[in-house]
């Protein structure tokens, strides 16, 4: 239609008539109230402000003590695993205390249980490392 048609129809309704594709053949208008069509679009700026953020991936740690039992273990593997499920990476601690700092290879054996048991869900980022009293390793979704 016509601008001027556009124009008098706008003006009957009481809205606005704003463009929306300047560049377009021929440009592209909507008959709507101005307020609102400024409101609505300020909300989805938010959203998707909103949804960026949640889609970077934030770092987990989940520490584990050499003594801990099998059950709380099973616990801490299926917290790992949401963790992965949401995208995010996880940093796993074996945390040493004491004279456990002399067994390290209890807690290496702990660390390939734990990895073991994530094997399906989970691809490692590197490999294991001693970080003064802690063994670390980084893990992220397949």
């Amino acid at each position: 239609m016509s601008s001027r048609e556009a124009q008098l129809l706008a003006k009957e309704a009481g809205v606005d008539l704003v463009e929306i594709a300047a560049n377009a053949n021929p440009p592209v208008v909507k008959i709507i109230d101005w307020g609102k069509f400024q409101y609505q679009k300020m909300k989805e700026e938010a959203k998707n402000r909103k949804k960026a953020r949640e889609k970077q991936s934030e770092l987990k740690q989940m520490k584990i003590g050499l003594k801990i039992s099998d059950n709380d273990l099973n616990i801490k593997v299926r917290k790992i695993k949401g963790f992965l499920e949401d995208g995010d990476r996880v940093k796993i601690l074996i945390v040493f205390r004491g004279r456990e700092m002399a067994h390290k290879e209890i807690g290496e054996e702990l660390l390939n249980k734990v990895l073991d048991q994530l094997k399906d869900e989970a691809i490692v980022e590197g490999k294991a490392q001693m970080n003064g009293r802690n063994l670390s390793v980084g893990i992220r979704k397949k």
